[in-house]
């Protein structure tokens, strides 16, 4: 389907589908009546790319099973209530034209609302619909897999279909990419899109500026399997993923002004690249000639600037970095140039499917996940656990996947050893704690490519 459609709409019979007819009997004993529509939105799962989209360089993920689901009905009021069928999430109510989205606490309702206001944004909407609105999830919270995006998206597609507006698949995605920044993550957008533009049996090469993408085809002799290390992080709760974001555009400044560019305008990696003009082996040397390994202090930055603390922290530094006492210009560049030559080199071999395919491309996860862990600094102990035991298991390659600091890994799999793998990892790693044995069933699993963003409304 072309990325210029709107998502699709389904015809459906919830009697025929298990949990889409769970969602409609508890959203009629608790609103008393029955849903205008549902909406689904996927979870993904990144195979290379990682902390790179934000830099403004392809990434390679695909959408999950796991997804975002939602029974709405609109209603005449200009309220919308929120409920969850998963009861440690506080119902929410909030009238349309008073909506404040707080950034100190990232309760489940405010990633709604980062995509309710993004639509009503978009499209100046002065009167926007009530609705009353019951989610459901299936993909584990803080994991890596995407599921705050995936209701970000979940609640844009909701709010434009119950407002009788129409998108493109693309404006969706980069409307909801923006909109998540409402919450106070800088995110570069490959989340959002790979929500709305996948496609089943297929992964996606994601390009930006301007947003795009090119099915990749997976070798068919392996799959790609998904452990959850049980290490809970939100992004939008700490400061990590907000820390790299400024490293990579301090890096991106204090390269462009070395080299006598126009500094104050570039902010991504992937810009500065173009600028020069250079490969990815050259970009590399210009890293080794101008920054160093030490840290940086906030000083050093200022005077390689030529700003005072003041305009460092009044024009580039985020809300949450204000404070940050030294930054890691090198390490953070010189992951984010060879992981992005990573992606293209990971395409390149699913392109022309060598019979070394499946290696080669699992040498590829592997040196990805040693510079997450050594040059950008976002692994964490479990996961480096969780990598070797995958590698132990009969994996060709393992990486963590999504913003890291915990969540999952993936790993890359030969079809017939998959069977030894679940069983190795599930006693390796989930039966050692009782906590992580009790989250098996959600937390480690096989997935194939899934679809993206749907509507569905009951057939007649």
């Amino acid at each position: 389907m072309a990325a210029s459609a709107s998502p699709p709409t389904l015809r459906v019979h919830p009697s025929q589908n298990d949990r889409l007819l769970k969602l409609k009997e508890i959203f009629v004993s608790k609103y008393g009546s029955v849903p205008s529509f549902y909406a689904r939105a996927p979870g993904r799962v990144n195979l290379i790319g990682e902390h790179i989209d934000y830099c403004g360089y392809a990434v390679l993920p695909m959408a999950i099973e796991q997804d975002i689901l939602a029974a709405v009905q609109i209603s005449n009021d200009q309220v919308v209530e929120l409920s969850n069928t998963n009861l440690s999430y506080v119902d929410f109510s909030v009238n349309v034209n008073d909506i404040k989205i707080d950034k100190t606490k990232p309760l489940w309702h405010n990633y709604f609302l980062c995509g309710l206001k993004g639509i009503q944004d978009h499209f100046c909407l002065s009167s926007p619909t009530g609705m009353k609105c019951l989610v459901d999830g299936t993909i584990p919270a803080s994991s890596g897999l995407s599921s705050s995006s995936a209701l970000v998206c979940c609640a844009g597609l909701v709010t434009l279909i119950a407002n009788k507006k129409s998108m493109s698949k693309v404006e969706l995605a980069e409307t909801c990419a923006k909109c998540e920044r409402y919450i106070g993550t800088e995110g570069g957008g490959m989340d959002q899109s790979i929500s709305f533009l996948a496609e089943e049996g297929t992964a996606k090469l994601i390009e930006f500026s301007p947003l795009r993408s090119t099915d990749v085809k997976l070798p068919a002799g392996a799959v790609f399997v998904i452990a959850n290390s049980c290490v809970e992080m939100n992004k939008a709760a700490t400061s990590h993923f907000n820390i790299r974001v400024m490293e990579c555009r301090l890096a991106t400044k204090v390269i462009a002004k070395a080299k006598g560019l126009d500094w104050k305008n570039l902010m991504k990696l992937g810009d500065l690249q173009a600028k020069l003009g250079v490969s990815f082996e050259d970009i590399m040397a210009v890293v080794e000639e101008i920054l160093h390994p030490e840290p940086y202090t906030r000083e050093e930055i200022c005077e390689c600037l030529g700003m005072s603390l003041e305009e460092l922290c009044e024009k580039i530094l985020s809300q949450n970095t204000q404070d940050v006492a030294t930054f890691r210009l090198y390490q953070r560049a010189k992951h984010v140039y060879s992981e992005a030559a990573r992606v293209l080199a990971f395409k390149k071999v699913c392109d022309e499917a060598p019979a070394n395919a499946v290696h080669l491309l699992g040498d590829l996860m592997n040196q990805s996940h040693v510079s997450c862990r050594d040059m950008y600094e976002c692994s964490c102990p479990e996961l480096d656990q969780l990598v070797d035991i995958c590698l132990k298991s009969g994996a060709v390659g393992s990486r963590l996947t999504g913003a890291g600091w915990g969540g999952c890994t993936v790993s890359m799999v030969p079809v017939d050893k998959l069977s030894d793998f679940l069983s190795n990892v599930q006693d390796s790693y989930y039966k050692l704690e009782d906590r992580r044995f009790a989250l098996l069933e959600k937390s480690l699993f096989a997935t194939n490519p899934g679809r993206g963003a749907v509507v569905l409304m009951e057939a007649e």
